[in-house]
């Protein structure tokens, strides 16, 4: 397996540690993003050897989500990028939620939007005391993409998670925890050794059924998740075209209230 410019690969006996590799651009989840992921992903599912995976961030915060910056300039014209971004990264999604090995996630600082859904789609998820989960897809005048619609779902129930995203809301890692986005709260400075102890064990377990578990589970929980994301891409790409969205990305980036006009 080999590290890509946005995520670092480390395998080590057994356990696949993926490192977002970005903190300077808050880890963003973009067009070069979702061609590694999806790379990533596959180079996953050929690894012989593997028995758990440990999904982590490099940096303050392990996902801003989208990237504005390169939304704005491209703002009138999102419709065709939508379109190639998220089938690259859906593909990689279903790719990495199907895998037969547990999925261990840590979460530090602020995880929005895709970020949110990718964390989500995973078996366990720890997050520091201080880290904050948001959906800002509707202050944007967007609809939701990277597997928000089934990840939350499962996680939070249809109403917790519909809220959550029609409100843009913004959770505290104890709130997160009570609403099921969040497995276990632990202290920031414990983070990252205890996910990397969760992941160990785990690949020092039953690695055959730990897989045939998450099979059924998925079986039940998410049996349309490749329609569901075809659905969500697709329909992120004609809500992206409106002008409430243009509206709603430049009103972000020029730090101002939208003006959403219903169109």
């Amino acid at each position: 397996m080999k590290s890509t410019d946005s995520i670092r690969v480390e395998l080590q006996d057994g356990l696949a540690i993926l490192t977002l590799a970005q903190p300077a651009r808050g880890n963003p989840i973009d067009g070069g993003f979702g061609r590694d992921f999806k790379q990533v992903a596959s180079d996953l599912l050929n690894c012989v050897e593997l028995r758990a995976v440990l999904l982590r961030a490099d940096g303050a915060n392990f996902s801003f989500g989208g990237d504005l910056k390169l939304f704005y300039p491209a703002r009138d014209r999102l419709a065709p990028l939508v379109r190639d971004w998220t089938a690259e990264l859906h593909m990689g999604l279903q790719r990495f939620w199907r895998l037969p090995v547990p999925v261990v996630t840590a979460v530090q600082g602020f995880a929005m939007g895709g970020g949110v859904a990718l964390l989500a789609g995973c078996d366990v998820v720890l997050a520091g005391t201080s880290a904050r989960f948001g959906s800002a897809f509707s202050q944007l005048g967007f609809s939701c993409d990277s597997g928000s619609t089934v990840t939350l779902t499962c996680r939070m129930g249809v109403s917790r998670a519909r809220r959550f995203v029609l409100l843009a809301e913004r959770l505290s890692s104890d709130d997160a925890q009570r609403a099921g986005l969040v497995d276990q709260v632990v202290a920031d400075d414990r983070l990252q050794d205890e996910a990397l102890a969760l992941a160990r064990q785990f690949a020092a377990g039953p690695t055959v059924a730990f897989g045939e578990t998450k099979r059924l589970f998925m079986r039940v929980g998410a049996a349309q998740l490749e329609a569901q994301l075809e659905d969500e891409a697709l329909t992120l790409a004609r809500v992206s075209a409106t002008l409430d969205a243009q509206e709603g990305i430049a009103a972000q980036v020029e730090r101002r209230k939208p003006m959403f006009q219903g169109r």
